[in-house]
């Protein structure tokens, strides 16, 4: 006979209380009650259940922690729009000799995603071993220290070495950091609280352009060293931030402290009543669905994601995030210039400008998507999302078509056109992706295996931009708007890909995502609804219909 209950953690556990009464909806003529579907009745009778005080000084803590996580991923941000204009400056030419393209400037730019991707898998090691907190913090670490190599530097060795050093530090920020974030958000809060963490790209990219410009008028070395010593300025609210905040509960469950997990869970998900019966479910699920003797014990295997039917659905989720996130025409972003001078847009001053404005505007599309991502359906915005970019790059080149067969008589009408749909594109892709970026590889990973798959995604994505960095000037250079042609192409199979082999993960806790993940078919087990009926404010009954 089933335990009615279990002590986890100095608290009695109810399975009772967890789980909702099944009936054939005879519930439902009661007088105010009505039906509803939802992805799982017990998560849902829990949240509707377990009010959390959004104003309350243990959520602000909450907030403040997810915000910790938030500049880790600013510190990543900042440098992707840092060494354009730094490498542009002249002091930095006369001290350098670098040129402005060519061989070494690219070793400049590529020896950070070297580091980053030398760095993921020691950075899953880390954050398994010592903790999430830990990870954030020896990422900001050696962060600044390759901030102190490179903005002190007189040669390009020195500045190369700092470069890998920098790349090597922002890997176990960006593992530990996002594990972090979904790992202490409350089921209903997950969506937003990871989205707005991969939103720091933003929060360290538009500071960085703008620092970059208002030193360019300095008129000494310190015009290119200051944006490079500023970089670590997110690292040091890092390092003063985990001293303030609490580790992540699913770690501290995996590694037997469960006491502890257990009342991290009871403070901030149950408004400090361990009997909550969101705190009685998330207990429940985490002490039935995260061994303590998991392969975050084991630092160097990676087999359940080849050799188990779950391990293989988690990773494709993980590979299609990291390869489609990067690769759907948001690369082209890295010579934003280049765009628009093929579209009619010469003046260096003009681009500029557009390039801060096509920033901002993608960041307004990536935080309209996070106030609304925990009611979003994932799958269903990935799969409506990326065909939409297709269509706005298909505008795009289209117009830059007419353009290029105007030669030096362009029309105005074509060149706004152009430059309104790449605008659009960036909007939409900003909106699809970049908080999902977040959310769905770390949904996608169980507890034992996330700082490992996490590790698996950033090497993915930095190999992809290291091919974009690559590629896309040769590229933009022989065949100049025709490039995005590809991007059409290849955003249609990623919509086909979607549709066909995304899981839906909203709804659900990430525990629960575990049965979903074992089924014969993941993406038909996760459209999968339970029909609940409401009465009083509370779920009184899951309707269960035979198949008889």
């Amino acid at each position: 006979m089933e335990e009615k209950e279990v002590n986890v953690g100095g608290v009695l556990v109810s399975h009772e209380q967890v789980v909702v009464h099944e009936g054939t909806g005879a519930a439902a003529s009661s007088s105010g009650a009505k039906a509803k579907e939802v992805h799982n009745a017990e998560l849902y009778a829990a949240i509707r259940e377990t009010k959390i005080d959004y104003k309350s000084r243990n959520s602000l803590h909450l907030y403040f922690s997810i915000f910790v996580a938030f500049c880790c991923a600013c510190a990543n941000g900042y440098d992707g729009s840092l060494l354009t204009g730094v490498v542009a400056m002249d002091h930095f030419q006369n001290t350098f000799h670098s040129g402005k393209t060519g061989t070494l400037v690219a070793i400049m730019f590529s020896l950070y995603t070297v580091g980053a991707m030398v760095g993921s898998p020691f950075a899953a090691i880390l954050s398994d071993k010592y903790g999430r907190k830990i990870g954030m913090f020896s990422g900001a670490i050696v962060i600044t220290i390759g901030m102190v190599i490179v903005s002190s530097a007189f040669t390009i060795a020195q500045f190369i070495v700092g470069r890998f050093v920098l790349g090597f530090g922002i890997a176990i920020m960006t593992v530990a950091a996002p594990a972090y974030a979904v790992e202490i958000a409350p089921p209903h809060w997950r969506g937003r609280a990871t989205g707005f963490y991969n939103c720091g790209w933003f929060g360290g990219s538009i500071p960085a352009a703008a620092v970059v410009y208002g030193c360019n008028k300095i008129d000494n070395n310190y015009s290119w060293r200051i944006p490079l010593i500023i970089q670590a300025l997110a690292c040091i609210v890092v390092l003063t931030g985990v001293w303030f905040i609490p580790e992540s509960p699913r770690f501290l469950m995996a590694n037997g402290r469960e006491e502890e997990a257990v009342a991290f869970l009871t403070k901030y998900h149950g408004n400090g009543d361990p009997r909550s019966r969101l705190v009685q479910l998330e207990v429940e699920e985490m002490k039935e669905g995260i061994r303590q003797d998991g392969i975050d014990k084991r630092p160097w295997d990676y087999r359940p994601f080849l050799f188990s039917h779950s391990g293989r659905w988690r990773m494709a989720q993980v590979l299609m995030i990291s390869v489609f996130g990067q690769f759907s025409g948001n690369g082209l972003g890295y010579f934003n210039t280049t765009i628009f001078e093929i579209i009619g847009v010469t003046s260096v001053e003009q681009q500029l400008a557009y390039n801060l404005l096509n920033s901002v505007l993608s960041a307004v599309g990536a935080l309209t998507a996070v106030a609304f991502t925990d009611k979003m359906p994932r799958r269903k915005v990935l799969v409506f999302g990326t065909f939409a970019c297709a269509a706005a790059l298909a505008t795009n080149s289209g117009l830059s078509a007419a353009l290029d067969a105007q030669g030096d008589n362009i029309q105005d009408s074509y060149a706004r056109g152009a430059l309104a749909s790449y605008f659009l594109f960036n909007i939409i892709f900003s909106f699809t992706y970049t908080p999902l970026q977040g959310v769905i590889p770390t949904e996608a990973l169980e507890t034992t295996t996330r700082a490992k798959g996490l590790a698996t995604s950033s090497l993915i994505i930095y190999a992809i931009g290291f091919i974009n960095q690559f590629a896309g000037p040769i590229a933009l250079g022989n065949i100049q708007y025709r490039y995005i042609y590809v991007f059409v192409g290849w955003d249609i199979v990623e919509t086909i890909m979607w549709y066909l082999f995304g899981v839906e993960s909203q709804g659900r806790t990430l525990e629960q995502l575990e049965w979903v993940y074992n089924q014969p078919n993941p993406v038909k087990a996760s459209l999968k609804v339970d029909k609940v009926i409401i009465a009083d404010g509370k779920v009184v009954e899951k309707v269960v219909t035979s198949n008889a």
